[in-house]
């Protein structure tokens, strides 16, 4: 494939090391405060960005304009960039989440089912832990497992507590934990009476986003527009 990978930072680089060890082509990284050559290069087969909100803008009139589909697996988005990646998806094909680890689209299926199971005589909490330079805090992924947690919103989200807070209500906590060089890691805790289970993703490199991201990238090509994720992945 051909690549043009959105900023310059550490996942960017990641990504492209790991792409030209697959033999694909970096046609090029852009980065909204320079974007020269932009228009002049090769159009490439696929957009992939991990960067950072401030490039959707530009990413979206690109792959728009180029007819190119787009991965994208920014975090920390508002609700009008998520607006905007669903404009993109009505002209060309968007595979958007917030994690792309297969483990951790496994997690999001095994947490659907428990909470099923257990959301009615258990109480649940959410511990997520970053690295000490993730910007956004809770990860998308947790944001993800919230929303499968809290389907029927019915729990109230408190994220942390500190205080005099009283018995516990009808909530779910959210619990983020920043430091060293952690890649990530995600645990839904059900709580119950004398017994608990705890399902926990662990991933100790970012070049498993990476490697999903290319899976999702060779997906993704030749498919109609339209909004794609994990589950349309792993079948």
């Amino acid at each position: 494939m051909r690549i043009l990978i959105g900023g310059k930072g550490k996942m960017g680089t990641l990504i492209k090391e790991t792409a030209l060890a697959g033999n694909h082509v970096i046609s090029g990284m852009m980065d909204a405060f320079d974007l020269s050559g932009l228009d002049t290069m090769e159009i490439p087969d696929v957009v992939i960005d991990f960067s950072h909100r401030s490039n959707l803008g530009w990413i979206a009139d690109y792959v728009t304009k180029n007819n190119v589909p787009l991965v994208y697996g920014t975090t920390g988005l508002t609700e009008s960039d998520i607006e905007i990646l669903n404009e993109i998806a009505k002209s060309v094909p968007v595979f958007y989440s917030s994690n792309f680890s297969y483990g951790v689209a496994v997690l999001n299926n095994l947490v659907t089912r428990a909470v099923e199971l257990l959301k009615a005589d258990y109480d649940m909490e959410l511990i997520e832990t970053h690295h000490n330079e993730k910007k956004d805090a809770p990860s998308g992924t947790a944001k993800t497992l919230l929303e499968i947690m809290n389907a029927g919103g019915e729990f109230e989200i408190v994220y942390g507590r500190s205080g005099d807070v009283g018995a516990r209500g009808r909530e779910i906590g959210v619990h983020s934990v920043r430091g060293g060089t952690e890649a990530g890691e995600h645990t839904v805790r059900f709580l119950g009476n004398n017994e608990s289970i705890s399902i926990t993703h662990y991933a100790s490199n970012r070049a498993i986003f990476v490697n999903g991201a290319l899976r999702a990238a060779d997906y993704l090509i030749g498919k109609p527009a339209g909004m794609y994720n994990m589950k349309n992945l792993i079948g």
